[in-house]
């Protein structure tokens, strides 16, 4: 048996970034910072997002730098071949599947909703 399972919690580190193809297929990608729960580790762990489809559209509607929110996940890598130096390249990615929103109504429905909604995508 395999397991890859990603659960994290944290602020988004800036504005999500969405893009639409032909296909009509929609992925929205964002940073995500996490403090550690030791005190005096001053520094966050970054994660990089990648939402598909109605996931991807919500998280652009309601996303914005610094709100919490919560995602899970599967681990993968993009990989890549540097232009500069030809060496191959890879980063770590959390594939999300499942997005939920946390903190306040009123902070969710600045960043631009009118009404109400269900905070677990």
């Amino acid at each position: 048996m395999s397991l890859n399972l990603v659960n994290i919690v944290g602020r988004a580190g800036r504005d999500p970034e969405l893009r639409y193809f032909e296909s009509g297929n929609v992925v929205c990608n964002v940073s995500m910072a996490v403090n550690r729960r030791r005190k005096g580790d001053d520094k966050p762990d970054w994660f990089e997002l990648e939402m598909w489809g109605r996931t991807a559209e919500i998280a652009g509607d309601y996303i914005r730098k610094g709100k919490l929110f919560g995602v899970t996940g599967s681990l993968k890598f993009d990989r890549w071949k540097d232009r500069s130096t030809g060496e191959d390249r890879q980063k770590p990615v959390v594939r999300v599947d499942r997005l939920e929103l946390l903190g306040s109504r009123s902070e969710s429905q600045q960043a631009g909703s009118d009404g109400d909604f269900d905070n677990e995508f």
